[in-house]
């Protein structure tokens, strides 16, 4: 049966934050993941090419917790995740198999060891701590979403599209971090306070309602220090101004 890409991003969103959904996404696409390890290493990964599609397993699952609907199609997303993560393998298999001492002199015009010629990449762990803080929040805000019956999904769908709706929302969210006891009340019951909402910010009931998974994130956003979720939430650019919502 021939998917729809939106069936499959919502099968990526449930899978960030639970294991067994990922691990049957993985293996429903487990053809799709060989066929890449394929492309790249031209023979069968059974043919002593076993780590290669391991590795490719790991790049997909890794494409689930980083995707995100911005950067289009899942799959070609996956695609490339496996075919830069194999990139990486083997780079670092044929530095393996010529390993040079770091004192060698480079050869170049100074004279240098090559120690010395080899380039700060402090930016790219730096880069690489943030991805995997930004993972690990990732599934403890969504493990938390979904406690609401909330997924990533559903929130993307229920962003504000207005810029008056998005001042409602953030009208709302401003007076609930004014009272705090309003954010411990919504993680205690697990539902919004939405007469006191209403009339704390002067918001209008009907559309706290229409925006209510999307008040919840951006709301649990500020209950538990998830401060990489919480400026994505409040970068959320209307696509248009004025009209309904």
């Amino acid at each position: 049966m021939v998917r729809t890409e939106h069936s499959i991003v919502g099968q990526v969103y449930a899978a960030k934050t639970d294991p067994k959904a990922a691990d049957a996404l993985i293996g429903q696409y487990l053809g799709f993941i060989r066929s890449e390890t394929v492309k790249f290493i031209h023979t069968a990964p059974e043919n002593g090419h076993e780590d290669e599609l391991s590795i490719a397993m790991m790049a997909f699952y890794e494409a689930v917790l980083s995707y995100e609907k911005s950067r289009g199609a899942f799959l070609p997303y996956a695609a490339r995740a496996i075919k830069n993560r194999l990139v990486d393998y083997y780079r670092m298999e044929k530095r393996h198999r010529n390993v040079t001492s770091l004192h060698t002199p480079s050869g170049d015009d100074e004279d240098r060891p090559i120690l010395e010629t080899i380039p700060d990449t402090r930016d790219e762990i730096d880069a690489f701590e943030i991805r995997t803080a930004s993972q690990q929040e990732i599934q403890e805000f969504g493990a938390q979403l979904a406690g609401f019956g909330i997924s990533f999904s559903d929130v993307a769908d229920n962003c504000p599209k207005q810029e008056r709706t998005l001042d409602a929302c953030r009208r709302v969210l401003d007076y609930a971090r004014a009272n705090p006891e309003l954010l411990d009340r919504l993680v205690e019951t697990g539902r919004l306070p939405m007469n006191e909402l209403a009339v704390g910010s002067g918001t209008d009931k009907k559309t706290m309602e229409r925006h209510r998974k999307y008040l919840v994130a951006i709301l649990l956003a500020f209950t538990n220090g998830y401060e990489i979720i919480r400026g994505h939430l409040c970068r959320i650019a209307p696509g248009k101004r004025g009209g309904a919502t």
